[in-house]
């Protein structure tokens, strides 16, 4: 019984997981659901998945004040990973979101590419475990989280309730001009 309210202690004293809407491009529906189920298992957030099939699907279901991440395969018909992430950032409004380009391609080459060229924020080679992601992607989380609390505490409080505007009562010039 004391071991059932330890752990009762232990889950009601972790933070609520943050929420985060997730871009996952891959030509493989397979790879796709692997790839999301993994995340999933991170327990780094609780996602909403959006996928596309390839970079040029996701392109038109890319919106930067929507999506918080992007996860993206490199080889895909159309768009390839590489193009879609150089799209991204060439978006303003969007150079902030993380993009993490999961893929076969191995080589130093490549990755250097990716990182130079697409600026992406994480590379990770398949195949990859659940481990690998987590590790790979909690200090990515982390920034995000971070951001967003940014993003809050800036955005100003606008009460519906708010007194009806009344006029100024004998300001500076009021009285420099008599009238206060």
């Amino acid at each position: 019984m004391l071991e059932t309210a330890q752990h009762d202690e232990k889950s009601e004293s972790k933070e609520p997981k943050m929420k985060l809407k997730a871009l996952v491009v891959d030509d493989s529906k397979v790879m796709r659901s692997l790839v999301m189920s993994s995340l999933t298992k991170t327990e780094l957030a609780e996602f909403d998945f959006v996928e596309a099939a390839d970079g040029s699907d996701a392109m038109n279901l890319f919106d930067p004040d929507l999506i918080n991440i992007v996860f993206a395969d490199w080889n895909m018909p159309q768009l390839n990973g590489l193009e879609f992430a150089r799209h991204i950032r060439s978006i303003r409004s969007a150079s902030h979101i993380p993009i993490v380009m999961i893929t076969s391609e191995n080589s130093q080459d490549k990755q250097n590419k990716a990182y130079e060229e697409a600026r992406i924020s994480c590379y990770i080679t398949k195949p990859f475990t659940v481990e690998d992601m987590k590790e790979k992607l909690t200090q990515i989380i982390e920034d995000i989280s971070k951001r967003q609390k940014m993003n809050q505490a800036v955005l100003p409080v606008i009460s519906s309730k708010a007194p009806p505007p009344t006029k100024p009562a004998g300001g500076f010039f009021s009285k420099l001009l008599g009238k206060g």
